[in-house]
């Protein structure tokens, strides 16, 4: 009995510590993100499906061109999947025909689809402690796998 209770414990121990390591890699360095949406078409469309790391939000290197996860500044529930169009500083035109200055510790938002996406043309710029992923790699369909970097 003893032998099976020692492979029972030894396999849980397994588990968990592979559990373990899941967790800490999804947590801190990058997860697969489905998108939902028509706001980052062409590029990204819905059920596709990319891979994201999280070291580049937590460093505060995000730069113009990249694709990012963030939380939703109205519904801390969502994500959003956007591209980062301004920095800290930078004057932003809108289509509204107004500038925009988007202040420090905050990042300017836009999809793709400008006809069909809610960004920071509608709620301003974004806390930059929203951003959780950069995009790096669309990875499903498989058919079109292509790099996300800027």
């Amino acid at each position: 009995m003893s032998k099976y209770l020692w492979r029972f414990a030894s396999s849980a121990g397994f588990i968990i510590q592979c559990s373990c390591v899941a967790h800490c890699f999804f947590h801190y360095v990058g997860d697969l993100v489905l998108c939902s949406g028509p706001s980052m078409e062409p590029t990204i469309f819905s059920n596709d499906i990319i891979l994201t790391e999280h070291v580049t939000p937590k460093l505060q290197q995000i730069q113009i061109g990249d694709i990012v996860i963030s939380k939703c500044p109205y519904n801390p529930e969502q994500n959003i999947c956007k591209r980062v169009k301004g920095l800290p500083g930078d004057k932003i035109h809108t289509n509204y025909g107004r500038t925009e200055i988007v202040p420090v510790g905050h990042v300017w938002l836009e999809g793709d689809n400008s006809t069909n996406s809610t960004d920071s043309r509608n709620y301003g710029a974004v806390p930059q402690g929203l951003i959780k992923s950069r995009a790096i790699y669309k990875i499903y369909p498989f058919m079109n796998i292509s790099s996300l970097n800027r």
